[in-house]
């Protein structure tokens, strides 16, 4: 190794955190970098050209890791930067390899891949942050990291490029070698489903990258970053804000037909008013949930229980699905989630769900299944209570998932209806593994309060997990009706559904 000593440099810039940045040929006073010669003139870096999709930069070493990202993103580079494997990083070192464009690498580990990886990158000058052993250069032109730089030439920004850090000090140099690429990076604060970090949200639709490296320990076994980071790089946003439903959100719903009041208070005014309404019910959950994102919500039953046969012979109607998009997209224009209720009668429920896709296909658009009245070959309505066996309800699961994924839409809801054990059979083996859904159990128990959290707290035990939970308020069979402050303080665990009908 070959040493000299060069002036201090002036300021350099602080490391606040890894925060969404897009990177660019500048210096951190947001101008053009102009950093001095201390050879025989300018040098330039090689970015490589990442492979497209997902690559998993998971190494727990931090040192390992900025080796790794140095290989995914540069061939080459003549100069680059070594600091101590320190938490945090020294800030005049991040400094210069932002400014530089060049690798961030960390000494004290294994020395030989240091010394290995400073070979592939055929780097002829190291730029050394205070208290980084010098062990690992070779034979290198190792330059105190003081005031004046080596002169790079910056190459030209990676473009399709997004890095999302699990924000774990193992990814902090490997990060700062990612913005000194170009590549926009998104810290997702530990989340690795990057639906559920509005920072990963904003980097991925703002690039829509054609690379994504996840970086952290933490994305190793992440079941579907490559359908998560395409659903996330569309920008689609639930009704307040985000990609996923819960625990995030808080759904107060109307409950109702569009066709009139016989069926729910969701009928008994048009559709203007219906609106004004249901944001005066979610209203008071706001103070009361300060935590949560209340979104007033409409459920629409969709395919009414007849007690006749109908010309289909399902003692079911069926109402035009695009008769129904004018309420729904106003709905949805006016920040509410809307839920499709369906009442089967003796048909099945993947039949008629399919007969709602077009409206399915709308990001705040989800479904629910109402087992009360799914009927048997032989049965008709108010003769019994209905049931549905869950492999018919696992049916709608892989539908739903699968047209969700599909369509790189938001996390969709699928609420499942029930007041009693029976109405839906062997409901352990719901299929929770497709976290293109939110599933939702709705309790849907009326009368006595007493009565009421007896069927709440029997329909808890043996649930299938994970799952989320709703209360009903009946506005005139309950006696009494909860408040919405007595439907927080009762119904525990608390849900993230309250449906008022």
């Amino acid at each position: 190794m070959r040493s000299r000593r060069v002036p201090v440099r002036g300021a350099v810039a602080a490391l606040a955190g890894l925060v969404l940045v897009a990177s660019c040929s500048s210096g951190a006073d947001g101008g053009d970098a102009e950093p001095t010669s201390a050879s025989a003139g300018p040098q330039q870096p090689v970015l490589a050209a990442p492979q497209a999709g997902v690559v998993l930069v998971a190494d727990a070493d931090p040192a390992a890791a900025a080796v790794s990202a140095s290989r995914a993103l540069f061939t080459s580079s003549p100069v680059v930067v070594v600091a101590p494997a320190a938490d945090p990083l020294p800030e005049d070192a991040v400094d210069a390899a932002e400014q530089l464009h060049v690798p961030l690498l960390l000494a004290g580990g294994d020395a030989g891949a240091l010394t290995a990886e400073l070979d592939r990158l055929g780097a002829q000058q190291v730029v050394l942050a205070d208290g980084a052993p010098d062990t690992g250069l070779g034979d290198r032109d190792a330059v105190p990291l003081t005031d004046e730089l080596p002169g790079v030439t910056a190459p030209e920004p990676l473009e399709g490029v997004v890095a999302l850090s699990s924000g774990g000090p193992e990814t902090a140099a490997a990060a700062v070698t990612a913005r000194a690429a170009g590549a926009a990076v998104a810290d997702t604060a530990g989340q690795t489903d990057p639906r559920a970090s509005a920072a990963a949200v904003d980097a991925l639709a703002g690039t829509r990258p054609s690379t994504v490296l996840a970086l952290g320990a933490a994305f190793t076994g992440a079941a579907g970053l490559d359908w998560k980071t395409a659903t996330a790089a569309t920008g689609e946003q639930l009704p307040g804000g985000g990609q996923l439903l819960f625990p995030e959100h808080f759904l107060v719903a109307m409950y109702g037909s569009t066709e009139g009041p016989a069926l729910g208070v969701l009928g008994e005014q048009g559709l203007d008013a219906s609106i004004a309404r249901a944001q005066q019910f979610a209203a008071p959950y706001a103070g009361l949930l300060p935590d949560r994102t209340v979104v007033p919500t409409f459920e629409i039953i969709v395919t009414v229980a007849s007690g006749s046969a109908g010309p289909d012979g399902n003692y079911s109607t069926e109402l035009d699905p695009e008769a129904l998009r004018p309420y729904v997209e106003a709905a949805g224009a006016a920040g509410l989630y809307v839920i499709l209720d369906l009442q089967p009668g003796r048909t099945d429920f993947l039949t008629q769900a399919k007969l709602y896709q077009s409206l399915l296909e709308l990001p705040y658009v989800g479904l629910a299944l109402d087992p009360e009245w799914r009927l048997g070959p032989d049965q008709v309505h108010l003769r019994q209570i209905g049931s549905v066996g869950i492999d018919e309800v696992n049916a709608v699961v892989t539908w739903l998932a699968d047209l969700t994924r599909a369509g790189a839409l938001p996390q969709k809801l699928l609420v499942l209806h029930q007041f009693r054990l029976s109405m839906i059979t062997d409901r352990g083996r719901l299929d929770t593994s497709r976290d293109e859904l939110a599933l939702l159990v709705h309790v849907d128990g009326q009368g006595s309060q007493p009565d009421k959290q007896g069927t709440w707290d029997a329909l808890h035990q043996g649930a299938p997990s994970p799952v989320y939970w709703g209360w009903k308020n009946f506005i005139d069979e309950d006696s009494p009706m909860l408040t919405p402050e007595q439907t927080v303080q009762q119904a525990q665990p608390l849900p993230e559904l309250v449906t008022y009908q």
